[in-house]
């Protein structure tokens, strides 16, 4: 089995008077992970929302009964939380009046499991987001050389683990996963009520990684208003679905302010909804394909080392641009994505003039790999 970076974190938390919350997308590998770390035995129990009978008990349960119902119990791991009513109120309970037990938790999306834990764990937790597999694990699992040589097959079918670990099958465990699987939670929640114009936004998204984004467009071409758009974009932001970059300005005045370009947490599942899965010799997307490729994983990276930055991307008026920056200990850091490495790029001028102390770097398959894994 693959041994996540996640687990090292978790790991450090233990015992420690919080509760430790794991949220992700569906598919992601939360409940094996735990499984691996915290197997069920007479000093952990495991709960879950999925089951009838302990969603009743939790649901009603008070502080006594707790106590009697953890007594010898060490660990509690409560699996799929967010469907179970006022879970945060619960989970306080726990934390706050059975300091002996570590409450461990998981919830399929952001926005469920936060809606309800968020104010009453204020303080009282250590949050944790599990993506897709990522380069760095995948690198820990079977070394530097494999994972460069199976790049081009990443780029197309994605780090999913289900995708992962069922070779000759990618397509199709994709498709399952994209036809409904991964939006099960929004559509069971009724934050969307159109699945229609769901998978229409997805794929009108899918087509734009790279590319700068406009709500009143994207509404035109999918059929419902701006304000509609930008809330399903937020749910499936939420969901950990796609994710979306800003436009970095100082207010320099070529600067554009109020931009933003959205990209897919996992290759597979854009190019799985729009049924793209020819090889990289015949493709015509690559350059968007590798962007959304490293600045994804370049996420998971940051997340997994606490790597803490702003993110955004640059561009003035007149279209002169930087893919990818990061702004941490008080710098900025510019970065260029090129899958074809014989092209050169240079940093614009008027950036270059506006922030002289940045600095510049061009990622290509040659080199991303330093890009993507820890500093030793």
């Amino acid at each position: 089995m693959i041994d996540r970076i996640i687990k090292q974190n978790i790991e450090k938390e233990l015992f420690k008077g919080k509760a430790i919350i794991l949220i992700g997308s569906r598919q992601t590998g939360k409940t094996t992970v735990l499984r691996e770390m915290f197997p069920e035995n007479d000093e952990t129990m495991w709960m879950t929302g999925d089951d009838i009978g302990d969603k009743s008990r939790l649901e009603n349960m008070t502080t006594a009964i707790f106590r009697q119902f953890l007594k010898g119990k060490k660990i509690l791991v409560i699996d799929e939380a967010q469907r179970i009513s006022d879970i945060g109120l619960r989970m306080k309970l726990v934390t706050d009046y059975i300091k002996d037990v570590q409450l461990i938790a998981t919830g399929s999306s952001a926005f469920e499991l936060a809606n309800h834990i968020n104010e009453p764990l204020t303080g009282r937790k250590w949050e944790h987001r599990l993506y897709p597999l990522s380069f760095g694990e995948m690198v820990a699992h079977h070394g530097l050389m494999d994972e460069i040589r199976l790049l081009n097959h990443r780029l197309i079918y994605g780090y999913y683990p289900e995708v992962v670990t069922s070779e000759g099958a990618e397509t199709k465990v994709l498709k399952q996963l994209t036809d409904s699987y991964l939006y099960k939670d929004i559509f069971t929640l009724g934050l969307i009520k159109r699945s229609d114009k769901l998978v229409s936004l997805l794929k009108a998204l899918a087509f734009q990684i790279g590319s700068q984004v406009s709500y009143s467009e994207l509404a035109a071409t999918v059929g419902i208003d701006s304000k509609t758009v930008e809330s399903y974009i937020e749910v499936l932001e939420q969901a950990y679905i796609v994710f979306r970059l800003s436009s970095f300005s100082r207010n320099q005045r070529n600067e554009l302010k109020h931009s933003r370009k959205i990209y897919f947490y996992d290759n597979g599942v854009r190019n799985a909804l729009i049924n793209s899965f020819n090889s990289i010799e015949e493709r015509t997307d690559m350059g968007a394909l590798w962007e959304n490729f490293v600045i994804a994983e370049r996420i998971k990276h940051n997340e997994y080392y606490d790597h803490y930055c702003n993110k955004y991307f640059w561009r003035t008026r007149t279209q002169q641009e930087i893919d990818y920056l990061e702004e941490y200990d008080g710098g900025l850091h510019a970065y260029e994505f090129k899958w074809n490495t014989r092209k050169k790029a240079k940093l614009p001028n008027s950036f270059n003039e506006a922030y002289p102390d940045s600095v510049f770097k061009i990622i290509t398959p040659d080199n991303f790999y330093e890009f993507l894994l820890p500093e030793q």
